[in-house]
């Protein structure tokens, strides 16, 4: 393969990424249209975030680039938790309206902070479920998406701890070709998988085998 078909390929899979990134956030922009205002203050699966501050915290990520994100990082003397309250209440606006109306306008944006491109479809993902599952939301994600995060997650623990979350044990999806690991056993859908290794125990219930209690351990 001649550097030129790399370079191909590596833009085609970064449009799709960007692709499913967009998707993504436009299916979460309409299942929160004609949500009550009361709602958005309800408890996200993100510790200490209200579902408002959680879709906040994500038209955020779509509005800062490298230099800006790193002006607000030196801004706040390096404590990123300072930045990412700071960057949220920024975007928050004067009532929830507002604050869909922001994550609107960036649905379709590519302006990211510096991290890999797959972690932006991470948070898309996680943060989505973060928000929807708090209110009772289903979304049919494609299985495609969701392996790709899986597959991200399994492998790093830059932006949230997973890698050393899931470490020794065997992951296996029970709705795709998703598996990683070894030792004792975790299975489930792909999504339960992929909450589960960034923390959030609730979807330890949809899960099987002997090495749930032990994942579940590790999110204290």
């Amino acid at each position: 393969m001649t550097n030129q078909q790399y370079e191909g390929r590596r833009a085609d899979r970064g449009s799709d990424t960007w692709a499913r990134i967009h998707a993504e956030r436009a299916a979460l922009a309409a299942n929160l249209a004609d949500l009550p205002a009361q709602r958005f203050a309800t408890p996200s699966l993100c510790a200490g975030f209200t579902v408002r501050e959680v879709l906040a915290h994500l038209t955020a990520a779509a509005s800062l680039n490298g230099w800006q994100w790193f002006a607000g990082v030196v801004r706040c003397r390096f404590d990123f938790d300072k930045q990412v309250r700071m960057r949220l209440d920024e975007q928050l606006g004067a009532d929830p309206a507002e604050t869909l109306a922001r994550f609107r306008a960036v649905v379709m944006s590519r302006t990211k902070p510096p991290l890999p491109l797959l972690a932006m479809l991470g948070e898309t993902i996680v943060h989505g479920e973060d928000i929807r599952r708090p209110l009772g939301l289903r979304h049919a994600y494609p299985i495609e998406t969701v392996i790709r995060v899986a597959e991200y997650y399994r492998k790093t623990d830059q932006v949230v701890v997973a890698k050393g979350r899931i470490g020794g044990l065997r992951l296996v999806a029970t709705d795709g070709p998703f598996a990683c690991g070894t030792g004792p056993l975790v299975s489930g859908t792909t999504l339960a998988l992929t909450m589960a290794m960034t923390g959030r125990d609730t979807y330890c219930d949809e899960l099987s085998g002997d090495g749930v209690s032990i994942l579940r351990e590790r999110m204290g």
